[in-house]
């Protein structure tokens, strides 16, 4: 079975990669449903989840000020069900040390996909995977 993106599912999908490499938080807090469900893979493992926009701002704002500079290039996307994978390069500038020992300045780079669902038209979930 295929399955197609609508265009108006995309369009909201990189309005809000656009917005995210722009550091606006704003953008991307207009597009995303009230009960919004975030969470972050790295390793198989959840280390990252908020619900709802007001914890979900939180997190972006904190998240603004991690880089200096930070792009995510949409490569491909994938329709599964009633969610939307997204395959994405992602390169960053850190503006801050990390714990696991990258400094500010170092380049960031990786690839990994976000899964996004949507609700009444507006992004209900958001799943990163690195």
């Amino acid at each position: 079975m295929i399955h197609l993106i609508s265009s108006e599912a995309k369009e909201i999908i990189e309005n809000y990669v656009e917005a995210y490499n722009s550091f606006d938080v704003s953008g991307m807090i207009k597009l995303l449903h009230q009960n919004i469900l975030f969470r972050n893979y790295a390793n198989g493992e959840v280390n990252t989840e908020t619900k709802g926009i007001q914890a979900f701002r939180e997190l972006a704002e904190k998240s603004t000020m991690t880089f200096s500079s930070r792009r995510q290039n949409i490569t491909d996307y994938n329709v599964t069900d009633d969610k939307i994978e997204v395959f994405i390069d992602y390169e960053g500038i850190l503006a801050v040390d990390l714990p696991n020992g990258l400094k500010t300045g170092n380049k960031v780079q990786l690839k990994g996909k976000s899964v996004f669902k949507f609700e009444e038209g507006k992004i209900s979930l958001i799943e990163d995977y690195s």
